[in-house]
């Protein structure tokens, strides 16, 4: 029989431990020391991910405090002020100058991203700094040179790689039945124009084709804007692109912000000897080993009182992980680099089109970022 590891989840504690209501283990975590962590940005994605997972993760005794939140527009501020008792600030420099943090989620639009990191970790603080790490592979680059310069911890928001069946696949990649994979193919539907479909989007699969196929080294896009109807004057609206990996392996994403998102929005697949697995929509692991026998699946067929979207979105695990690197009782499962070699691919998809070749990684990040400005005609 396969099994699942969630670390002492309570989908863990549920299947593993058969304790169901998560009395048995209040104690290790009551005992921990407490984490105090402080929020820049508090708009759609610190009020229905972080802060709802953050809360989630206190029910079941997890020692975290959020002292105060920074956030320009007052109403979110007071907003968040008021439903989750944590101090507003309009000014995050002000916040980081008179609270003590043990660490930062750097929440803020993208532009903003490096700015507010560097500040965090000028000051000493650890940071877990949404997707994507920056808009420039230089700045991301300077975040990961500063953090690793400081021994602080720095980890990119990448709640996919602590999704369950993420993690059962990669677990199936690096211990069997589908070891040394050949073939890797995965899509992501938008279906909505008023996002980056690479950077705000397909980022996302970017990341998870390296949790579960290891460093790329090349990559070939193509794309179209069939359609003309995206409001940030993107240069395309559908995207194919092929991957070459250090491991031998070959792959393909497809990408669309014209599609329907939810008819579905994602699918991976990874093609073993003999094996493959898909997951679908970050929901349903399939897993086909042998010719004649049956599929094999893996769905949350539990009540939604025992788990919560906040953890089989990854939230939970993503940023209870961040602060047991914070107490130094865990390694970051997503790092800062991670963060940045999951951008390299989006750049190199940009240089792929602008030059209609293929892209060999890795990248000089200033150069690159030079070039892909060119591509999507900015200055």
């Amino acid at each position: 029989m396969l099994e699942e590891t969630y670390g002492h989840t309570p989908a863990h504690r549920a299947f593993d431990l058969l304790d169901v209501y998560g009395v048995g283990y209040e104690e290790e975590r009551a005992s921990r020391k407490k984490v105090r962590l402080g929020i820049i940005g508090a708009g759609g994605v610190t009020q229905s991910k972080h802060l709802p997972a953050i809360w989630r993760l206190r029910t079941i005794w997890e020692q975290i405090e959020v002292p105060a939140v920074a956030k320009r527009n007052e109403r979110d501020g007071r907003k968040v002020e008021e439903m989750y008792g944590c101090r507003w600030y309009a000014d995050y420099e002000k916040m980081l100058d008179e609270e003590e943090f043990d660490g930062v989620i750097v929440a803020t639009p993208d532009d903003l991203h490096y700015e507010h990191t560097l500040a965090c970790l000028e000051r000493g603080l650890p940071v877990l700094v949404e997707k994507p790490i920056a808009r420039s592979l230089a700045h991301a680059d300077e975040m990961c040179r500063l953090a690793d310069e400081k021994s602080l911890v720095l980890m990119t928001v990448a709640n996919k790689r602590y999704s369950p069946p993420y993690r059962r696949a990669k677990r199936f990649i690096d211990d069997g039945p589908v070891s040394d994979p050949a073939l890797y193919v995965a899509k992501f539907n938008l279906g909505y124009d008023y996002v980056w479909i690479l950077e705000q989007g397909t980022i996302h699969i970017f990341d998870i084709t390296r949790y579960l196929m290891g460093d790329v080294s090349s990559v070939h896009a193509v794309g179209v804007n069939k359609y003309d109807r995206n409001q940030l004057g993107y240069p395309v609206d559908n995207i194919a692109m092929t991957l070459t990996f250090a491991s031998g392996a070959v792959g393909n994403i497809y990408s669309s912000a014209t599609a329907l998102s939810f008819k579905p929005w994602e699918r991976v697949e990874v093609y073993g000897d003999k094996t493959w697995l898909a997951v679908e929509d970050q929901y349903e692991l399939i897993l086909y080993d042998e010719e004649e026998g049956p599929e094999k699946h893996w769905t949350p067929i539990i009540p939604n009182t025992l788990i919560f979207d906040e953890e089989f979105g990854g939230f939970m695990g993503m940023i209870e992980n961040f602060t047991q690197a914070i107490r130094g009782h865990e390694e970051p499962l997503v790092t800062g680099w991670d963060g940045y070699r999951a951008y390299e691919i989006n750049v190199a998809a940009h240089l792929s089109m602008h030059r209609g070749e293929i892209v060999s990684l890795p990248l000089d990040p200033a150069a690159a970022d030079d070039e892909a400005k060119v591509w999507l005609k900015q200055t």
